[in-house]
């Protein structure tokens, strides 16, 4: 599957107003719950901010996965955001995190789940990728960017 697939322009967010993990959390559930009325942002945010209790969703390279299992979600949707300044997100590599990939799947999604994660965090260990998503300042660039690196895998 890729991300072209479940990542929507409308949930693309080029500049995060956020300045800490939970903040982050929340703008993330706001814009999905906005653009998927089935997504209860409450819910979403409290799924979220447990499954970031268990361990950080952060890798490296300034990238974080948070992802839940929710109901009432028929298919894996996601959402992605930018931070230029970086936040504190207990990131493997101990250095900021700018770029946020939220992924939401059924309760039910097993396999397909884990392979977009996998997708997900190789395609962002490109620092040619990183490097430019910093630079654009368009939702629509940063989308198109992000599509197209998807498309070399």
């Amino acid at each position: 599957m890729k991300i072209a697939n479940i990542l929507e322009l409308k949930t693309v967010i080029p500049h995060l107003h956020s300045t800490s993990k939970a903040e982050v959390i929340k703008e993330l559930a706001d814009n999905i719950s906005s653009v998927y009325s089935n997504i209860n942002r409450e819910r979403l945010v409290e799924i979220l901010l447990e499954r970031e209790k268990l361990c950080s969703t952060a890798v490296d390279s300034g990238v974080a996965i948070p992802h839940a299992k929710i109901s009432g979600v028929t298919d894996i949707i996601a959402g992605f955001g930018r931070s230029i300044e970086g936040i504190e997100f207990e990131s493997i590599d101990r250095k900021e995190t700018h770029f946020f990939i939220t992924l939401i799947a059924p309760e039910n999604a097993t396999g397909s789940h884990i392979q977009l994660l996998a997708r997900i965090s190789k395609i962002f260990k490109n620092p040619e990728l990183r490097s430019r998503l910093m630079k654009l300042e368009s939702q629509e660039d940063i989308y198109e960017a992000i599509t197209i690196e998807d498309e070399k895998y």
